[in-house]
């Protein structure tokens, strides 16, 4: 397997074009001057890329490779040797750069015409040779590094069972008897790469290497990985020219997380190392170290010791994600940090399996993303980047991706591109990472409260102090108390957020309202993002509905519904609200208790009212479909501004009827359904109540602009099933 049918031609340090296999006998010479044997190859004056264009700034895209990587395969193992981590891999990348024009494919006359004329048009090549042991025991210790030269002297019987021992797990590796020799090339080439890029040889470039490194332990192989190529090849740089190269930025957007990177720098204050990869909870591979003191990929790890926020995992919740995602942790969180950061020298940990097309990561990132994301990168360390390639399996999507960020390296505008909406769980996602790096970068504070610091210094959640204050206020005005809940049961939490008028169950006309907590409205500083109290406001729509039922004579039971308990031993730093389901468990034990337990024992009321405001709204819905309570009820009111849900039941079939009938449901003038024709008629059918389109937004403007509706319903209302007064005396009397 010699390479030199196809090998891709490239111009050479010394201005020729030639095949970069060692094996097809050309003599391989790098920027410092050596061959790829280690012996020296002194470039003349007049030779190498012309002095007066490096002068001006002139400075090409380097590109590494070499056909001998191709050499660790999985050929040696039967009839069926295909990998995802494949020889091809590297070659579809050089072949679409050729066929795009990156790399000059013509005779050596032509060349020095481009030269001269032309100078940076191609990648100017940089060529591989094998790592030295030196230099790969910079990060890894030296039994790993004689486990990966013994491969070489084993049989392929030997190979064959250790293969398929590593192939399970977390290790998933094959080894042939070439891989040796790949291993060193590929980690080689990345060293060369950095090297070129930090000298000023090129102003950045692109190495196809192969195997990849990422998950490389400095102790052991693992995940398709022999030695860690990039964390070699900064380690490198940093010793020969501790002068220009101090601080490096390693930017991993492989799908996987790329652990043997991280806990080669962990404790490191000079590398700052920034992972996208989906984690799913740690059951992504490489998922959770089985050793709980080894970190994983979680974003709670940031780095130990000297290298406490050097370390950031921007961690998926799931697959799926995609340009919306990317781009949004790039501007939120890899960009700021990178510009604080200031590094010498940006080594992109460039693996193409989140990728659109890339089976193994199913994520959708575009061609066009990893070229924005490149350029964004380009504009740190004075635009000294070097990509390492990784991962990517599939094969057309590699290509495309690489071609991407080759064309950005090369000076290509990246093309223009249509930003999707971000996952909301992913943007919960950045907004955790942003709360835990906090601490350690200045970019990041404005907006975050650190809250293990606010629980030593006694301070309350804001929604805690609202419901004080509503409680007092009901409390003073009005006499309303707590209503006693059991305190073995599920909703216990929910104790101090249930109030009810004294004599309740005297009342002859009953009201409940399940309400969320009011909305509350900041303006902050547009410098440091500070929040005055003068600049923030609580919007209450409830208690004027409080205060009318008490005035007619109406028992109230209260309900404030938080989006979240608070816990004494909660230190996160966001917290996001229930979601529905959550929600709608906790309502449902709620509702029916207060139902069981009191509403429905008090035979002398004729009258009782539910009303619900927000996401709380669910509980009327729970409680309709779980009790039998219909013929109890006089009416129903509902504000919602989220979730509208429907109201049937297999055991009653007349409830949805009954709502459409004995409701009123004001939803938001900017809710979802409304603008869609068909989502339109749907929520116009029995089963969503009678609903209306409000003319205003937020829970507080719709309950103040539908009060004297909601009064001329509960007339009617009252009419309809009891008669009396005209439905206007009543709806003034009530008034």
């Amino acid at each position: 397997m010699d390479g030199t049918a196809d090998a891709p031609s490239l111009p050479s340090a010394n201005g020729y074009s030639e095949p970069t296999s060692k094996s097809a006998g050309s003599s391989l010479e790098t920027p410092n001057g050596h061959s790829a044997d280690g012996s020296s190859s002194k470039v003349e004056p007049g030779d190498g890329f012309p002095e007066h264009f490096r002068r001006k700034g002139l400075l090409p895209t380097g590109c590494c490779y070499d056909d001998r990587m191709k050499l660790h395969a999985n050929a040696d193992f039967g009839p069926n040797p295909h990998h995802p981590e494949d020889p091809s891999r590297i070659e579809v990348i050089m072949r679409i750069f050729k066929k795009n024009g990156l790399v000059f494919t013509g005779s050596d006359a032509d060349l020095l015409d481009v030269l001269n004329s032309h100078p940076t048009k191609y990648m100017w090549r940089i060529p591989a040779r094998e790592a030295t042991e030196e230099e790969i025991r910079t990060v890894h210790r030296v039994e790993h590094f004689n486990w990966v030269k013994a491969l070489a002297t084993k049989s392929t019987h030997e190979l064959r069972q250790i293969s398929a021992i590593m192939d399970q797990g977390r290790d998933s590796l094959y080894v042939g008897s070439m891989t040796y020799e790949a291993s060193l090339i590929s980690a080689g080439g990345a060293i060369e790469t950095c090297k070129a890029v930090v000298t000023g040889t090129v102003k950045n470039a692109f190495a196809v290497i192969r195997p990849p490194g990422h998950h490389a332990e400095y102790n052991q192989p693992m995940g398709f990985c022999l030695f860690n190529n990039v964390p070699i090849a900064a380690k490198v740089c940093q010793k020969e020219y501790p002068d220009i190269c101090r601080r490096v930025m390693i930017l991993d957007w492989d799908v996987h997380h790329g652990n043997g990177i991280q806990n080669m720098f962990y404790e490191d204050p000079n590398i700052l190392y920034i992972s996208l990869h989906v984690y799913k909870n740690g059951e992504f591979y490489p998922g959770r170290h089985e050793n709980p003191m080894i970190p994983d990929g979680g974003m709670e790890q940031c780095g130990a010791g000297n290298g406490l926020g050097k370390n950031i995992n921007i961690a998926w919740h799931d697959q799926g994600m995609g340009d919306g995602e990317y781009m949004a942790a790039f501007q939120k969180i890899v960009m700021p940090i990178g510009q604080e950061f200031n590094p010498d020298l940006v080594i992109i940990s460039a693996g193409f399996d989140a990728a659109a097309g890339d089976e193994l990561g199913a994520c959708f990132v575009s061609p066009a993303c990893y070229a924005h994301m490149t350029h964004m990168l380009m504009s740190l360390a004075g635009g000294k980047v070097a990509v390492c390639l990784e991962g990517g399996y599939n094969l057309s999507a590699i290509s495309k991706s690489a071609l991407a960020v080759a064309q950005t390296l090369m000076g290509e505008p990246p093309p223009q591109m249509e930003i999707p909406r971000i996952n909301k769980e992913a943007s919960k996602v950045l907004a955790k990472v942003q709360a835990y790096q906090a601490p350690y970068w200045e970019c990041l504070r404005p907006g975050i409260v650190d809250v293990p610091d606010m629980i030593r210094h006694d301070s309350s959640r804001l929604h805690d102090v609202i419901r004080s204050a509503q409680r007092q206020h009901l409390s003073d005005n009005h006499g309303m108390l707590p209503l006693y809940i059991q305190r073995n049961i599920i909703f216990r939490s929910f104790e101090n957020q249930v109030l009810v008028t004294k004599g309740i169950q005297s009342a002859k006309k009953l009201l409940l309202i399940v309400h969320d907590p009011p909305e509350l409205h900041g303006q902050p500083d547009p410098l440091d993002n500070s929040l005055e109290p003068h600049n923030a406001w609580v919007s209450d729509g409830v208690t004027k509905y409080i205060e009318w039922a008490i005035e007619n004579e109406f028992g109230v039971i209260d309900i404030n519904v938080p989006h979240y308990i608070t816990r004494t031993d909660d230190t996160e730093h966001f917290t996001p609200r229930m979601d529905e389901k959550t929600l709608q468990m906790h309502l449902q034990d709620l509702m029916c208790y207060i139902w069981d337990n009191y509403l429905q024992l008090y035979d002398g009321a004729d009258d009782i009212y539910l009303m619900g405001v927000g996401n709380a709204y669910l509980g009327i819905k729970v409680l309709l479909i779980n009790r039998n309570v219909r013929n109890r009820l006089s009416g129903v009111v509902n504000f919602v501004n989220g979730s509208l849900r429907p109201v049937k039941s297999d055991v009653d079939e007349g409830l949805s009827s009954w709502y459409k009938d004995n409701s009123q449901v004001y939803v938001a003038n900017d809710h979802a359904c409304w603008s869609d024709p068909d989502l339109t008629r749907k929520v116009m059918k029995r089963r969503f109540g009678n609903a209306i389109r409000s003319e205003v937004n937020g829970l507080a403007p719709m309950m103040h602009k539908h009060f004297k509706d909601v009064q001329q319903f509960v007339a009617d209302q009252t009419r309809k099933l009891h008669g009396g007064d005209s439905t206007e005396d009543e709806a003034n009397r009530m008034g």
